[in-house]
């Protein structure tokens, strides 16, 4: 009989500690998961799933005007923010409950605290009544990451997308800080919305890290659907001027907004929580180092997802989760291999993309690069009228033709992507690629159709 109160505690009900803790139990283990905010964790309750539901209602502003071109029409649609508020709560509230009730069902208990280590065993838990504490053989730290801001003048001032989700009515005024997938996700959808919007990016290109010739249809396509996209542009200063907040912008002019909402990156939520107290080795920045097995230098104490700096990804913190488990509690030693991860930006046109751009193809593979490429309209934007155009694009190896980068701006490409990665991880050549019959007429086809 084990000598501690459970064999596998978890501090944070979010993706990743959800499926540790699942799949614990169903190994046998007697576990428990705390959560001093709401099950689901980022992604249910203040990142993806909200957030590609307002991608959704975003959306509709520029589909009631291609319908148009299709004979449609009706009177000039509105749009009720309350509404679409309220809709996205209930399918939270939905979300969560069934969050819970998976817990339940597989008999881990949930414990609505905040935890933190005293000893390597020994976890204080904290709610409305009070301090307590238990203690476990093996304690998962899964408390993801949480939004930074620049320290800088009147930062009190500003947002980030947590406070998004919550907004009571929508400014007519937002500006965007940053240049990754929250930034311009979220332009997307405010401009969607009719906001009034602006995206500032201190960069050369936004959506730093991908394929460069994307970044920059991208960035060509916002602009034209009406984003105020401004490169080489931080904010140094936010003052509050009446009703509107004034920008001072680094280039010395000025900017007014009355929202100013910041997606510059996020840091591990390890702080206060007594990893520091333990020895538990951590980058500067509080990302906790662990090995490939997701152990940290505490031998009993591990980490997976968002809290170790790895990619900020659901579908990698899952699968970190149910890889530690199988190791730890299945006698199965299992690690996530991170080669070809597919992801989509669901910017508006939305991307998706996996394995090497052509930039760092070319560096891995010098002059054996082989650029594919197709830019066309989509079939469906030839009688609505609407200026959008979508690019893809192949990259291939020449000395042994394995596709090793696959890109697509345009209509659906989340969806596509997915196909497209489950070829490039078994290997798929381009003369494969070449050989597989096109689903005609769509876009998908465009990736075996190039030559």
């Amino acid at each position: 009989m084990t000598m501690y109160d459970y064999d596998f505690f978890v501090i944070g009900a979010g993706s990743g500690g959800v499926r540790a803790s699942r799949m614990a139990s169903t190994y046998g283990a007697k576990v428990a998961i705390a959560e001093d905010y709401r099950v689901g964790g980022t992604c249910v309750i203040r990142g993806c799933v909200p957030k590609k539901l307002f991608v959704y209602a975003s959306e509709y502003s520029a589909h009631f005007k291609d319908s148009a071109g299709f004979g449609w029409s009706s009177e000039a649609p509105t749009f009720d923010w309350k509404t679409l508020l309220g809709n996205k709560n209930t399918e939270i509230d939905r979300l969560e409950g069934a969050y819970g009730n998976t817990l339940d069902n597989h008999g881990v208990e949930v414990i609505r605290a905040r935890g933190k280590m005293l000893d390597q065993h020994t976890i204080e838990l904290t709610d409305a009544d009070g301090p307590r504490t238990v203690t476990a053989d093996k304690i998962l730290i899964a408390t993801g990451a949480w939004p930074s801001f620049p320290d800088i003048p009147g930062i009190e001032h500003a947002i980030s997308s947590n406070e998004v989700f919550e907004f009571e009515e929508l400014p007519k005024r937002i500006t965007v800080v940053g240049g990754g997938y929250i930034a311009v996700e979220m332009a997307g959808i405010f401009n969607g919305l009719g906001v009034e919007t602006a995206l500032l990016y201190r960069g050369e290109e936004i959506l730093r890290g991908f394929d460069l010739e994307i970044r920059a249809k991208l960035r060509d396509e916002m602009v034209k659907k009406g984003i105020d996209v401004r490169i080489h542009h931080n904010v140094t200063e936010i003052k509050q001027d009446g009703e509107q907040l004034m920008l001072t912008l680094s280039d010395g002019n000025e900017m007014a907004t009355d929202c100013v909402m910041y997606a510059t990156g996020r840091e591990a939520n390890t702080k206060n929580i007594g990893l520091e107290e333990l020895g538990v080795n951590m980058k500067p920045n509080g990302e906790i180092i662990v090995d490939e097995y997701y152990k940290s230098s505490v031998d009993n104490i591990f980490a997976v997802g968002d809290v170790t700096g790895g990619m900020q990804l659901t579908p990698i913190a899952i699968k970190e989760g149910a890889a530690l488990t199988a190791t730890q509690f299945n006698d199965t030693p299992t690690f996530v291999n991170y080669d070809h991860i597919p992801t989509a930006i669901f910017s508006q046109p939305p991307i998706g993309t996996v394995g090497l751009s052509e930039e760092d193809a070319r560096e891995k593979y010098g002059d054996d690069v082989q650029v594919y490429r197709s830019e066309y309209k989509s079939m469906k934007f030839t009688l609505s009228g609407r200026d959008e155009r979508s690019l893809i694009k192949l990259l291939v190896d020449a000395s042994t033709d394995k596709v090793i980068g696959a890109h697509m701006i345009g209509p659906d490409s989340a969806e596509i992507i997915q196909g497209i990665a489950i070829a490039m991880k078994v290997g798929a050549t381009k003369a494969q690629f070449d050989d597989t019959v096109a689903v005609h007429p769509s876009s998908a086809e465009e990736f075996v159709l190039m030559k």
